[in-house]
């Protein structure tokens, strides 16, 4: 069987698959189908079922394409691996009436269902864990909510904190003042906000203290109200202070915790205070604990694989 999609504007079919032709020729490969491209057609070639999802799934990228939605090489390889493993449906259901977090700099789009289902999940809860592997997206896409809250004036500030593990919280021996010795800590939290917003405008955002960088040891004693507060790398938390943590929790404001309970760095006497809080919470109106997975993964394709061969290895010692 052969099909074949035309378009109005063969830069936006160019666009679905990233510009890239070693994409169209993975494509193949992944699809078991033959694909002809140019001049904004594109043609499948093979097996009826497989000739229908490929053209469905091309399909899919050139409608987001027509939304605006930016797609990047790893964007498709990711999706396209999902589609080769059956889970077309998947991609489908994240392009319908997808949830677009648009911020002044960037829109923020979800990459895959679970992505999405995180969103709604941030929306309809004031405490949402965020669980799983690094790459899946749960601290960027925390940090995209919380800009947009803030953009919306739905909260007044936005409080980011991680435990400070290496240094024991006691950071005082690192030079610079206190947002200096805690950046090697929260870099990713900058980095995130830096991508969504600009160097220049979190800066002016944090000395204004609309944005508050914070340890969490600092976080005792104080009632976060009106506020949008993560917690990043929650699994190096002690029981104690995710307890402290989450009674800080005030008047309109909304808790993220994000964490990756394979990358514990607490001594070995201390349990996680995330693993602690994913055994004792379950249940509770308000709060959800979301699981991502290894397949959810949307860096470099080697990294799916490196964290799925390491969750192997983990669960053989542990049977």
């Amino acid at each position: 069987m052969e099909k074949t999609l035309t378009y109005d504007n063969p830069i936006q079919l160019a666009e679905a698959y990233g510009n890239q032709y070693e994409n169209i020729e993975l494509a193949q490969t992944k699809l078991g189908i033959t694909i002809t491209t140019r001049d904004g057609w594109i043609k499948f070639e093979g097996d009826q079922q497989k000739v229908e999802d490929a053209a469905k799934f091309f399909d899919i990228l050139a409608n987001a394409r027509k939304q605006g939605i930016r797609i990047r090489t790893p964007d498709f390889r990711n999706m396209l691996n999902r589609t080769s493993s059956g889970k077309l449906e998947e991609i489908v259901q994240v392009f319908e009436n997808p949830i677009v977090i648009n911020l002044k700099r960037k829109s923020i789009v979800p990459k895959n269902i679970n992505q999405k289902r995180y969103l709604k999940y941030i929306g309809k809860n004031d405490i949402v864990f965020g669980i799983g592997p690094a790459g899946t997206g749960k601290t960027y896409l925390a940090v995209a909510a919380a800009l947009k809250a803030l953009q919306d004036k739905s909260i007044e500030k936005i409080i980011l904190t991680r435990p400070a593990v290496e240094a024991g919280e006691a950071l005082g021996f690192l030079p610079g003042d206190l947002q200096e010795k805690l950046l090697p800590y929260l870099r990713p939290l900058y980095d995130a906000m830096y991508d969504m917003l600009g160097a220049e405008e979190t800066m002016k955002l944090i000395e204004r203290n609309v944005i508050e960088i914070a340890p969490l040891a600092y976080m005792r004693g104080r009632t976060l109200a009106n506020a949008f507060v993560i917690l990043d790398e929650a699994q190096n938390t002690t029981i104690e202070q995710m307890m402290m943590f989450l009674t800080r929790l005030g008047e309109n404001s909304r808790m993220i915790i994000t964490g990756d309970i394979t990358q514990i760095d607490l001594p070995r006497n201390k349990k996680s205070g995330l693993k602690s809080a994913m055994e004792i919470l379950k249940g509770i109106e308000g709060i959800k604990l979301f699981h991502f997975e290894p397949g959810d993964v949307v860096r470099h394709r080697l990294v799916t694989q490196i964290i799925q061969a390491y969750e192997n290895a983990y669960n053989k010692e542990n049977v």
